[in-house]
């Protein structure tokens, strides 16, 4: 704590919005002595936008706070609960969404209504005075000034913003009709692809009704319409000329629309002394998954509790962004995969119409196969049955070919390095036919190995298993007779790589990427750059007879894993290691034909692919793993990834596995729930190749939704499978499946369904107090 408490009395709140009105209501209503003032530059009835969307989960917070404001909101609310997708002249209708909205001007005025009736004082025409200025006589300052912000601005050096601006342009537009359910509709014009989102904010009875129109579109698909050198007027003529069927004919109003781009507003602090953000001065998300009110209302509910908590306002504002920024941040991850869908939207545009429309809807991650389900079973039966889904079956279990493999189902045990090989000299033991064979028997479709090493110089650790002598091809021998015979139908494939500069380090668990404390090998790589400068050995840089040489070691360990009985062989050209290293222009400053632009990057592992391809049997798969970003400036871009991939597609790898990072030390990884997951996507619906995403798949939700929507073809899981070797069966017992894409092994039947557990079924309060 902070020591002895002053309270919170003076509060300068800076801006009128929806976030900083609030904000004054609930902070007054808590406690009638706080002399509370608003500044909003703009009039009373000035408002951008014109419908407002909010949650249950938000109007439940305000009901508990509040339940003044929420009983009038209550009488003002447009709710519905379909939506409906329109493309390529189909209309798709999904339900069970439950969207509740009102105008924008509407909610206004019952704030300043009730800011009125308690006091507040709201000062309209007029701007603020900074917020230091204000500071040195109010015990807060809220600033709620937009996403424009200029308190945020004016202390950037402590607040530390990051704004992102995005790929489309939008107008925010009204029509006067009440539209029947949350609309998504795409126009497919001689410039490029033109979305169309829309929501109904006010019911027929208080007129004709109103709902939101937000045209959407590529930067350059607006240039190419000439929409830049259009006004407010023509433009929403424009927009009202193409999506005339749907709009029945009613003109578009403007209210000061310009087109925009999106920004997403980050801030490394929201607070600062006495002054704290709001709102869009704190965070931004996409329009498409929320509205920017529903979180600042809900930044204005926190807010107010934990000035209430917390007696001392330092801890108070310390708390309230504990509380706030997990959740905005797994919003706007949601928000970035959404924004990115519609950025990318052409890419689907050629799916199968029930596909599309369930991809659309999943865009976010946050709606899922599952999910949907209970809101609308039909309309997922619909789009398996659409897929070729038999009846039943979850999508996880349907098969998948890959060259002349078929996988009776869709999940990979993800290469994990195990660092357990006997006696540091490469060779798998117990442990790996354990680890192994337990994950087989397990029920997925394809388990991987680890990284296996070509040479020994090319481990990345004394623990590294390897495949480059005949003692190590007849122990891998051991393995896959184990899968072959005890898991009949389980896949077993092997991941050759090179640790290239990440070799000579700790077992991950005594140091990762660290050096050894004694018996160093030295490291190589295409160019001379340590992984990390004055920790990593500066690693030598390959001639020409040396790549020769490693060319031929990866050959050799093809062959005997083929000889060792591997039914699929990936090469690994990810995660910094030696291929990825000459893909990768942050580790590639090669002068020679291998360094230089993509291709010339592309050269070495192309050649080390070719090689094994011609000696891996050719009615196996071989596939190949890419980091498809490198998160850190300057690194491979997204264009690049699709570009490795095609490249790599073109030369005959039956499908990418597509990961990201671990390229360099100093990245910058944008983490959560199946975050690589896009970049697979990507590859998938821009090349039509099949891909295994990777990357915090968690659930088999996540594997049913990812491959109904067509994002993947194959799912890996790392964690999962340490955490549970049974999780496709248990997935399976879950859901309810029992057919041919995960059957138990026999020892094992017995235990297809799940214990009983003891009882929760435990008497109920009989009195609950509000």
């Amino acid at each position: 704590m902070s020591g002895v408490a002053e309270p919170v009395r003076k509060i300068a709140i800076l801006g009128g919005g929806p976030g900083g009105l609030y904000a004054a209501a609930l902070l007054k209503r808590l406690d009638p002595h706080r002399e509370i003032t608003v500044w909003e530059r703009n009039a009373p009835d000035d408002t951008f936008g014109f419908g407002v969307v909010l949650s249950d989960e938000t109007l439940g917070g305000i009901e508990s706070a509040d339940p003044v404001v929420h009983r009038a909101l209550q009488a003002e609310l447009v709710r519905w609960d379909d939506i409906d997708i329109v493309h390529r002249g189909r209309t798709l209708t999904s339900g069970g969404h439950a969207f509740a909205a009102l105008g924008r001007r509407r909610l206004l005025e019952l704030l300043h209504e009730r800011c009125r009736a308690l006091g507040v004082r709201l000062i309209f025409r007029t701007a603020a005075p900074p917020a230091a200025e204000l500071a040195a006589d109010h015990d807060l300052v809220i600033a709620a000034d937009g996403v424009h912000s200029t308190t945020r601005t004016a202390h950037a050096e402590v607040f530390h913003p990051r704004l992102t601006t995005h790929r489309c342009r939008y107008i925010w537009l009204s029509a006067d009709f009440a539209f029947g359910a949350f609309r998504f509709e795409t126009a497919e014009t001689g410039h490029g692809i033109v979305q169309l989102h829309g929501y109904p904010y006010a019911r027929p009875a208080h007129g004709p009704g109103a709902s939101t129109v937000i045209v959407e579109m590529r930067e350059e698909v607006w240039r190419r319409a000439g929409l830049d050198r259009l006004d407010e007027r023509a433009s929403a003529r424009w927009c009202a000329e193409l999506f005339a069927p749907t709009l029945r004919g009613h003109p578009l109003r403007s209210n000061r629309s310009a087109w925009t781009a999106f920004r997403t507003v980050v801030n490394e602090h929201w607070s600062h002394g006495r002054i704290v953000l709001l709102g869009d001065a704190a965070h931004t998300a996409h329009f498409s998954i929320g509205s920017g009110t529903k979180l600042a209302v809900e930044d204005a509910l926190a807010l107010a509790a934990c000035l209430t908590e917390h007696p001392a306002p330092p801890d108070a504002l310390a708390a309230y962004e504990v509380e706030r920024r997990p959740v905005v941040a797994s919003l706007q991850r949601a928000a970035r995969a959404s924004l990115t869908w519609f950025e990318d939207l052409a890419v689907y545009a050629g799916q199968p119409p029930r596909q599309f429309a369930f991809n659309l809807l999943t865009r976010s991650r946050r709606v899922t196969h599952d999910n949907l389900r209970l809101r609308d079973a039909g309309f997922v039966a619909s789009v398996a049955e659409e897929a070729g889904v038999p009846a039943g079956t979850p999508p996880m279990f349907t098969p998948f070919r890959l060259g002349g493999l078929t996988l009776r189902n869709r999940v990979v045990v993800s290469p994990m390095d195990m660092y357990s090989a006997v006696d540091g000299d490469g060779t798998p033991g117990d442990f790996h036919l354990v680890h192994l064979g337990a994950r087989a028997l397990g029920g997925a479709g394809l388990v991987m190995t680890e990284m296996v090493c070509v040479s020994p110089r090319g481990r990345i650790t004394p623990g590294c298993t390897g495949l480059y002598t005949p003692g190590h091809e007849h122990a891998w021998r051991r393995v896959t007779d184990f899968v072959h015979t005890d898991a009949p139908g389980a896949a077993i494939g092997v991941q050759l790589g090179h640790s290239g500069r990440k070799g000579s380090t700790r077992l991950m668990w005594d140091g990762i990427d660290q050096p050894l404390p004694a018996g160093n090998w030295p490291v190589v790589a295409p160019s001379a750059l340590p992984y990390r400068s004055g920790v990593n050995q500066v690693p030598h840089a390959l001639s020409g007879p040396e790549l020769t040489v490693i060319r031929e070691q990866f050959v050799r360990s093809a062959e005997s894993a083929a000889r060792a009985g591997f039914d699929l062989l990936e090469l690994h050209c990810a995660h910094g290691y030696l291929l990825s290293g000459f893909l990768s222009p942050l580790t590639n400053h090669r002068t020679d034909a291998y360094g230089g632009g993509l291709a010339a990057r592309l050269r070495y592992p192309l050649e080390v692919f070719d090689a094994v391809r011609a000696r891996w049997p050719a009615g196996r798969p071989m596939t190949v793993r890419i980091s498809a970003t490198d998160w850190a400036e300057g690194g491979t871009s997204a264009e690049d990834a699709v570009a490795i991939a095609a490249a790599f597609a073109a030369h005959g790898a039956d499908a990418i596995d597509v990961s990201t990072g671990q390229v360099v030390a100093d990245e910058h990884p944008e983490t959560g729930r199946s975050y690589q997951t896009p970049f697979a996507d990507r590859i998938r619906n821009t090349l039509g190749v099949p891909v295994i995403a990777v990357g915090a798949i968690s659930s088999w939700d996540d594997v049913n939704s990812l491959v109904l929507a067509g994002r993947a073809d194959l799912c890996a899981l790392a964690r999962p499978h340490l955490y549970d070797p049974h999780w496709t069966l248990h997935a399976a017992a879950e859901q309810g499946y029992t057919g041919p894409g995960a059957p138990w092994p026999l020892p094992y039947r017995a235990g297809s369904r799940r214990p009983p557990a003891g009882r929760t079924d435990a008497p109920k309060p009989r009195l609950t107090l509000r």
